[in-house]
């Protein structure tokens, strides 16, 4: 089973900037319609802007709401209704990361790290399954960070795990209903990312080794995309996170924990 997403009419959230910018771009030139959400509505309003030189005719609808928040959710799902949009393609890309120890970390930074990257996309999950067209689709974006655990990004490579076994299981129980869900991994990849997850004052990640794995936003889209196209439930873009993801998958946690040990000390010397 696979989807097609020309003539799709996809729901993108973190639509505003990185790859949920640059999914509705490559969506736009074959897509019926788009719905576009985040927390910026002059950014939305930029995204539309380029989506429709792409496609005049493309109909494109936004709505600016933090998705992280109870309230938010249920202001967008009141406003795909108000809106009578009938999405077959649902890409939840809305996620948040935080550089740094659990011990330094704002308690406010955790529980918005959870919310986001994991209450968030499940109950959108569960909301818009009953309103997906058939055939349809689901893309949810994990990370390469989901393969291990990282110390001084532990809450989101634990989230991200979380969304990757989510989004396998969920692949399993929706092909009877004739939904291909399909799960991206990215790397190292040049967004606004970097930028919430850096803390004020505070440390950079450990970019040591990340050139062999950074790939463009442009090329992580269209894998996803080709991935939803074939049916595949899991997609880590370009060769050298491939590469990667089956060296962590594989390699015995004795020997994988030295490695972070070792990593994590030179962070902090």
């Amino acid at each position: 089973m696979n989807f097609d997403t020309q003539h799709c009419r996809a729901l993108i959230t973190g639509a505003s900037s990185g790859l949920g910018a640059e999914f509705a771009r490559q969506l736009a030139p074959g897509a019926n319609a788009l719905f576009l959400t985040g927390r910026r509505v002059d950014a939305l309003e930029a995204v539309k802007a380029e989506c429709l030189v792409l496609n005049p005719a493309l109909k494109i609808y936004l709505h600016a709401c933090d998705i992280a928040t109870d309230e938010g959710r249920g202001t967008l799902l009141e406003s795909v209704r108000q809106n009578g949009f009938q999405p077959n393609l649902l890409i939840n890309n809305a996620g948040m990361g935080d550089y740094g120890t659990v011990a330094s970390a704002e308690a406010g930074k955790l529980r918005a790290q959870m919310d986001l990257n994991m209450t968030s996309l499940v109950l959108l999950t569960h909301a818009f399954i009953p309103l997906l067209q058939r055939p349809g689709g689901i893309i949810n974006i994990s990370s390469l960070a989901s393969a291990l655990p990282l110390p001084a990004m532990a809450v989101y490579a634990a989230s991200k795990a979380f969304v990757t076994s989510f989004s396998e299981a969920l692949a399993v129980e929706l092909a009877p209903e004739r939904i291909v869900v399909t799960c991206v991994c990215p790397g190292p990849t040049p967004t606004g990312f970097g930028k919430t997850a850096r803390r004020p004052e505070g440390e950079d990640t450990d970019r040591d080794g990340q050139d062999f794995l950074r790939i463009l936003p442009q090329q992580v889209v269209a894998e996803a995309l080709n991935a939803l196209h074939s049916g595949k439930a899991c997609v880590y873009p370009g060769l050298g996170v491939k590469i990667a993801s089956r060296l962590f998958r594989y390699l015995p946690r004795t020997l994988l924990r030295p490695l972070l040990r070792r990593r994590y000390a030179k962070g902090t010397v």
